[in-house]
């Protein structure tokens, strides 16, 4: 019971902190001691910005917030672009033309809910589950390719069915990858500069995933990991000569893995000339 009321406290008061870091007031703040990292172990703190200029909370990006909050806006207004006319088609015709807008207003509010709760965990924990969580999204990209757990939907197998809902192993292991990458180069700050002691190790690891996605087929999904992992590597500060390397590699296979798939090229080409009637019936296939 005590738990129960604790954790309630904490969600009120990450709420109230919340709603503070929004309006730029420190309502619902706490002082505390420096911890001398500019990131958040678990404590939100409140710095002085001076007087007239109210407070902000160590460990929350205020930019990254709005950024995030304006794509997601952005977001809902592209989804209800490309939907509104869907109920001109008689596949659609028994949806309203608000309804695959009011599903992605849905998914959103329970994702700012989870977002809320994952606010509460400390950073500690995170670091933590941070390579038992790369581990168990690596589990479930194999498990996904198995005939009877993966469901198989136009030539590809990316799902686990659960009766009610679809789960997307490639989802999880993009979550899993920005925790694990930022815990590895949190771990490896050290030696960021040797490319076998710091960069080789993560990258096989991202590497192995890779293998796993193209087999289902998901280069799109492989494609995102990739870019993470580059871009942790990069705010990780490692070595301008080393990162630009492994850029050029990563360009360069992509580019050859799309030049040997027709169904590739063709959602290039489909990209670069929408309007085409060549491409006019192209399927976004990869």
């Amino acid at each position: 019971m005590s738990e129960a009321v604790s954790f309630t406290q904490r969600l009120q008061a990450g709420v109230a902190r919340m709603g503070g870091m929004l309006t730029g007031s420190a309502a619902g703040g706490h002082a505390a001691a420096p911890q001398g990292l500019p990131v958040n172990l678990g404590d939100y703190d409140l710095v002085s910005r001076g007087r007239g200029q109210g407070s902000r909370m160590m460990g929350i990006d205020q930019t990254l917030v709005w950024v995030v909050a304006a794509l997601v806006l952005w977001g809902m207004v592209m989804v209800y672009s490309a939907s509104i006319a869907m109920p001109d088609n008689p596949r659609f015709s028994r949806y309203a033309h608000t309804h695959f807008l009011v599903r992605h207003v849905m998914a959103i509010t329970v994702g700012c809910v989870m977002a809320l709760l994952a606010f509460q965990v400390r950073m500690e924990t995170w670091e933590k589950m941070a390579r038992p969580l790369f581990v168990l999204s690596l589990v479930l990209l194999v498990l996904v390719l198995l005939p009877f757990i993966g469901k198989g939907v136009n030539g590809a197998r990316r799902w686990i069915s659960f009766g009610v809902m679809n789960f997307q192993p490639s989802e999880l292991a993009k979550l899993a990858t920005i925790i694990y990458a930022a815990n590895y180069m949190v771990r490896k700050m050290d030696v960021k500069e040797n490319f076998f002691k710091a960069v080789w190790p993560m990258g096989a690891a991202i590497g192995l995933a890779g293998v796993f996605l193209l087999a289902e087929p998901d280069m799109g999904a492989f494609l995102v990991i990739a870019t993470i992992a580059m871009g942790i590597l990069f705010l990780g500060g490692v070595n301008a000569r080393m990162f630009f390397l492994i850029l050029g590699i990563l360009i360069l296979a992509f580019v050859i893995m799309i030049a040997e798939s027709p169904w590739r090229r063709e959602r290039i080409f489909a990209y670069l000339d929408p309007f085409s009637a060549q491409h006019a019936w192209a399927r976004a296939t990869n």
